[in-house]
């Protein structure tokens, strides 16, 4: 009890003087580490962001950085296309879950600019309570185990009706998956690390297993084995056996039956598996597997066609490009969040499932497009789309400039994920990434000490 105190007490000395120097220090680190909180306890972070950023604001500090912009000039796009929105009161509601591109990036401009000392800390702060949370996970799900003796209790999410999953259905897999994995390479990456930062590694390695996000594990999988042989201190040592030992850890891990098994026969014509996280769970026996050939060639399908995660984003974005072709959409879009009534008249279309009245499965005509380059297309345009992608290059070239793999993680993982998620279409999502973009691209420190 002593030690936990001392600890305790230690943090929040620590907090108080790193906000001494810099009063944006707390208000980040709240936002962030309440993201797998409620939505009520994460909004009430960034309430407390924008308010400390005003009350705190001095004209010596306020600088307009052109690299955010960019999410900014994204929201305002958002909003012009309540204009020429199919849906209007859709496009209204998905504006306020869209405010964190507005919010952010001014309280960025009004605080003081974090220095590279202070961007590592928050980082730091923010890996170990993701540790806390990995923790908490398992310890629940260990206990839940024991209670319903289902082996379901330690991998992915359930249903809103049925939390059978490692994290709750609301709380996502694949999104604390990306949220994990920006802690994982914090810990993996130290060039000094003690025991207790090796144990983090591997439990948030771990974790992310048995999240089951299988495009998260191969990215993070990937790059783990560049830092290992091109980037840390000991690269060019004893690469053959890294691999060697590394290659044998996975091997075993991904032998382990759930998680073989959401990777088994990926690739195949007909799989029944996929890449992509699957849209509906819990499919009846019998039912016939759509392949990949299929969702994007065939005329028709039948309520009794299973797509999986794959299957079903060949097949989204199958119908966006014949949406292009039928709509006159090129360049606006159908604005934000109203391409659902279209997605449904394909579905009609198609005669796809269409799920049960008054029960919670939807069906398949309700689901977005499970992308972000195509979710921005469909309902922004063409402008939407390149200011994602200017975003994203942005991204990418500040964080091979500044030297920092974390940065460099951060922006492989968002160009991976919205491949096959529309994240910032989520509130988690664009709170994550906004903030995590803002605070790694507000201002790029190279390592010399010249440029310091």
């Amino acid at each position: 009890m002593v030690n936990i105190y001392n600890f305790s007490k230690n943090v929040i000395q620590n907090l108080i003087r790193e906000n001494k120097n810099n009063s944006s220090f707390t208000p980040i680190l709240l936002v962030l580490c309440t993201i797998p909180l409620s939505f009520a306890i994460n909004n009430i972070a960034l309430g407390i962001f924008l308010v400390v950023a005003l009350v705190t604001f001095k004209k010596t500090n306020f600088k307009v950085q052109k690299e955010l912009v960019f999410p900014i000039l994204l929201y305002v796009l958002m909003v012009i296309s309540y204009f020429w929105s199919i849906d209007q009161k859709e496009t209204l509601a998905a504006l306020s879950k869209e405010l964190p591109l507005l919010i952010i990036p001014l309280g960025f401009f009004l605080f003081k600019t974090n220095t590279a000392e202070e961007k590592k800390k928050i980082i730091t702060y923010y890996s170990h309570v993701i540790v806390a949370f990995a923790l908490y996970f398992l310890v629940r799900a260990t206990v839940r185990y024991f209670i319903y003796d289902d082996s379901r209790m330690f991998f992915y999410h359930g249903e809103n009706d049925k939390d059978y999953g490692l994290v709750p259905k609301l709380l996502n897999a694949i999104h604390m998956s990306v949220f994990v994995a920006i802690a994982f390479f914090y810990f993996f990456t130290k060039e000094i690390k003690s025991k207790t930062d090796h144990f983090c590694s591997l439990l948030l390695f771990g974790f992310i297993l048995l999240l089951s996000s299988k495009n998260i594990i191969l990215i993070v999988f990937v790059l783990s084995l560049i830092h290992i042989f091109f980037i840390s201190k000991a690269a060019h040592k004893l690469r053959l056996r890294n691999l060697i030992v590394f290659g044998l850890m996975i091997g075993i891990l991904f032998s382990l039956g759930r998680i073989k098994d959401r990777f088994k026969v990926e690739f195949q014509s007909n799989t029944e598996k996929s890449l992509s996280t699957n849209v509906i769970e819990g499919v009846p026996a019998g039912v016939h597997y759509v392949s990949i050939k299929e969702a994007w060639t065939n005329p028709t399908f039948t309520p009794n066609d299973y797509f999986n995660g794959t299957s079903f984003r060949v097949y989204q974005f199958r119908i966006f490009t014949e949406l292009i072709k039928e709509n006159t959409i090129f360049l606006t879009g159908f604005g934000l969040n109203a391409s659902y009534p279209k997605i449904k008249e394909k579905a009609i279309q198609y005669n796809l499932y269409m799920g049960v009245e008054n029960d919670l499965d939807s069906g398949y005509q309700s689901k977005n497009f499970h992308n972000q380059y195509v979710q921005n297309f469909a309902e922004l345009g063409i402008f939407g789309f390149l200011l994602l992608l200017v975003i994203l290059f942005v991204n990418v070239k500040n964080a091979i400039k500044s030297k920092d793999f974390v940065h460099f993680a951060f922006a492989i993982l968002m160009i991976s994920l919205f491949l096959t998620e529309s994240f910032l279409w989520r509130q988690r999502g664009v709170v994550f990434f906004t903030m995590m973009y803002c605070l790694f691209n507000s201002r790029i420190f190279l390592k010399s000490s010249k440029a310091e």
